[in-house]
């Protein structure tokens, strides 16, 4: 706790004296234009990652970055927190993107490897079932990025259902059919500290670095 009180003081020493005027505007309302999914592991930053700026991203954590699909009788089945999130985001903000954010070594991705059954937590082993499918699809796609180990393909695989997942509620599926709003995946490497996006178009992750950023960005502008 020492170390947390600390960092406020810090932060009102030397953050917000530049971001003043920013938090001032920030206090009247938000419009951010990122709706980001993230995993709740304390080594994923994503303004870190980003270097994004107070009010850009409009951030849900979970425990592997999991979004249960939506029922179409009009409730989200399970779990409602993620549907709340993304109805509460949409309806209120001009959200352009939609980004799903996985990492390596997640526990939980781990804790599926090794069976969910084996996890005597009650409360996290329901909420895993939301990732046994991506289990079941790296066992029909066992050549899916051979190079890493077992749970990071599991990770990255994961990432993909999730996209799935998202395209499943009416108010994301409908901005993404008719070209408002797009869904990216992006893997982030803790030991290295690199980010990788999905590229849909060659089914591969691709390193974000200055390379695979004009890659992306390219794609972007080719887009109409």
């Amino acid at each position: 706790m020492k170390k947390l009180l600390e960092g406020i003081v810090e932060f009102r020493r030397t953050k917000v004296p530049i971001y003043r005027e920013r938090f001032a505007d920030l206090a009247h309302g938000q419009s951010p234009r990122f709706l980001f999914f993230a995993c709740a592991d304390s080594r994923v930053i994503t303004t870190m990652i980003a270097s994004s700026e107070p009010g850009d991203i409009f951030l849900v954590r979970n425990v592997g970055n999991l979004i249960p699909m939506f029922n179409p009788g009009g409730q989200p089945s399970g779990e409602v927190s993620e549907g709340a999130a993304i109805e509460f985001a949409l309806s209120r903000f001009d959200i352009s993107d939609v980004i799903v954010c996985g990492h390596s070594e997640c526990g939980a991705m781990l804790a599926l490897s090794e069976g969910r059954e084996q996890v005597n937590l009650p409360s996290l082993r329901t909420w895993l079932s939301y990732g046994e499918k991506a289990l079941k699809r790296l066992e029909e796609n066992r050549d899916f990025c051979p190079e890493l180990p077992f749970h990071n393909r599991l990770s990255r695989i994961n990432l993909l259902l999730q996209l799935e997942n998202l395209m499943s509620y009416p108010l994301i599926e409908s901005r993404v059919r008719m070209g408002k709003m797009r869904l990216n995946a992006w893997w982030f490497d803790v030991a290295k500290a690199d980010v990788y996006g999905y590229d849909g178009d060659t089914k591969c992750f691709v390193l974000i670095d200055e390379t695979g950023a004009e890659h992306f960005i390219n794609k972007l502008e080719r887009r109409p």
